[in-house]
């Protein structure tokens, strides 16, 4: 009983999946089915139609009658096809042959792809077809418009084609049988290859549009503007070369007789039409003759800088030369009472031998200029140098003369910061010898020495001769550090005796109820009485906050108020 019930449940299950595999395949053949339709239906006689608004000879008739046998066989041959198939299909899914019906759904779809590349590919054709037949008529009377148009420029400014005229007369006489070609195709229906006649005079008519605006402008360049511009480069340099004006080195005139023969060459190619190279070379030429109006305009600017400056430098050659000697003199005084470093002491020479080559520079200079054998230009460019290169000396000189006469402010800068240092390691004495101390450490007392002796050496470099401010300033400046240093030590060991001295004050009136604090305190000030300050702070403080946590800070405070009480 078992076995009966799982086998007629698996006959339940496959005839279920039976079912639902035809529903899928009949939804598919009813897709098919109106797919089919639609291509069988579609007005494609109806559009065909259009083309008997054409002419109906040649070209068009011929499409006409390919497009109307192809959509024949679509209608006779394939959809008869695909109504045979479907039926079979309809069959296979009814018997459950599930595989063939699927292999017989493909070919139907296979053939409807094909029917409808047929469609797509009549309706283009025809709608190209009509389309050319609508352009062609807009644009042939366009381009008839444009020819009419194009003629009466020329004849009206026949002078502004110059030798291009009768090219032009040409291009535009072959629109002529173009246009009669145009109208015979289109008689006999060939829209097609008309369209294909107008593009080309299209794209002439543009070529013409183009030479029809750019050769007058071209011509009026290379006809009158530059012949006019050579001449007065010729002029120009005529003048100025009457004028004394050096020109040769611009290779000017070898310039301007080659460029009017290029003229010649870029007039006949303007009169072949052949635009192409001349456009881009007339743009440079203008260029080519700014570019020497500018080099003219230089050497003129250049002349006046020359004349206005050239006598004028040997008379600051000489100035400068003599206030070198004198500098070079006086550091040779200055030397017998102060040092200076080697390569200070050589900067008087070096300026001295610097200004003889600038001389001999300016001699050539000026040799040249009387001459009148050189370009200004170059002459200014080397008046300019020997100009920056004297500035440049000038300035190294006044430097070394102001620190010519720095040494001796430098000098008496340095006794009286001496005498300031002096005054510093007394005061630190004194104020050593004023304190309230048991007496002073002997690492003080070492201090101390070592500023005494700072201070010697600072004094015998100052009696040196000649002076040596170099080492002057560094003397001082270790002596200034290390009476600083101890004056610094010494306040703070006055500020820690007080310390000291106010700390044990403040917990003897412990020392009798804590032993630990008593003997801590004894420690400190027999530490004290031996000059050892910082042990004895160190004691007293340890102390002082093992029993009243704080107390230091108290003391501390009222030890600074006491300080700023006295100063």
């Amino acid at each position: 009983m078992e076995y009966i019930i799982i086998v007629v449940v698996l006959l339940l299950a496959l005839l279920i999946f039976g079912l639902m595999i035809r529903r899928k395949h009949n939804a598919e053949i009813e897709r098919l089915e109106k797919e089919k339709m639609q291509v069988q239906h579609y007005p494609i006689y109806e559009e065909l139609t259009k083309v008997k608004a054409l002419n109906m000879n040649g070209q068009t008739e011929e499409m006409f009658e390919n497009w109307r046998n192809m959509w024949s066989e679509v209608i006779d041959v394939h959809v008869v096809k695909m109504d045979s198939m479907l039926f079979d299909a309809e069959e296979y899914v009814d018997r459950f042959k599930f595989k063939k019906a699927t292999q017989v759904e493909r070919e139907i779809e296979e053939y409807i792809v094909k029917c409808e590349t047929i469609k797509v590919k009549i309706i283009k054709e025809l709608e190209e077809l009509i389309g050319s037949e609508e352009k062609n008529r807009i644009e042939v009377e366009q381009l008839k418009e444009y020819h009419r148009s194009a003629r009466k420029t020329i004849l009206a400014h026949q002078y502004s084609f110059g030798p291009a005229l009768e090219q032009l007369e040409k291009r535009l006489e072959q629109f002529v049988p173009k246009f009669e070609e145009f109208d015979q195709l289109t008689t006999e229906g060939n829209y097609l290859q008309a369209r294909e006649i107008i593009l080309t005079l299209n794209s002439e008519a543009q070529s013409i549009f183009s030479l029809l605006s750019d050769i007058p402008t071209l011509l009026t360049e290379i006809q009158t503007k530059i012949p006019t511009a050579i001449q007065e480069l010729r002029n120009g340099q005529k003048e100025m070369e009457e004028q004394k004006y050096y020109l040769r080195h611009l290779e000017l005139t070898d310039y301007l007789d080659k460029l009017e023969q290029e003229l010649i060459t870029l007039k006949q190619a303007v009169a072949d039409l052949n635009l192409t190279e001349v456009t881009p070379r007339v743009d440079e030429i203008n260029d080519e003759i700014d570019n020497f109006y500018d080099l003219l305009e230089k050497e003129v600017v250049a002349k006046k800088f020359v004349d206005r400056h050239c006598s004028a430098m040997n008379e600051t050659i000489t100035d400068v030369m003599k206030a070198t000697k004198e500098v070079h003199d006086e550091a040779a005084y200055v030397q017998h009472s102060y040092r200076l470093p080697d390569k200070e002491a050589e900067v008087p020479k070096q300026c001295l031998k610097q200004l003889e080559v600038l001389q001999k520079r300016y001699e050539l200079l000026a040799i040249r200029v009387e001459e009148e054998k050189s370009a200004y230009s170059s002459l200014q460019e080397e008046l300019q140098e020997i100009t920056n290169e004297m500035e440049r000396i000038q300035e190294e000189q006044e430097k070394f003369s102001n620190m010519l006469k720095n040494l001796r402010i430098d000098e008496n800068n340095a006794r009286k910061e001496l005498d300031t240092l002096k005054k510093l390691l007394q005061n630190t004495e004194r104020m050593l010898h004023k304190a309230n101390i048991p007496g002073i450490p002997e690492e003080m007392d070492a201090r101390l020495e070592e500023a005494e002796e700072h201070i010697f050496i600072v004094v015998q470099s100052l009696q040196e001769i000649p002076l040596n401010m170099e080492a002057v300033h560094s003397h001082l400046l270790n002596t200034k550090k290390c009476i600083e240093d101890v004056h610094e030590r010494a306040e703070e060991m006055i500020t820690n005796v007080m310390l000291i001295e106010r700390m044990i004050q403040y917990g003897n009136r412990y020392r009798a109820t804590n032993a630990t604090v008593h003997a801590r305190l004894a420690e400190a000030e027999e530490a004290f009485h031996q000059f050892r300050y910082v042990k004895a702070l160190e004691d007293a403080a340890y102390a002082v906050e093992s029993i009243e946590p704080g107390a230091i800070k108290r003391i501390e405070a009222l030890v600074q108020e006491e300080l700023l009480m006295k100063s």
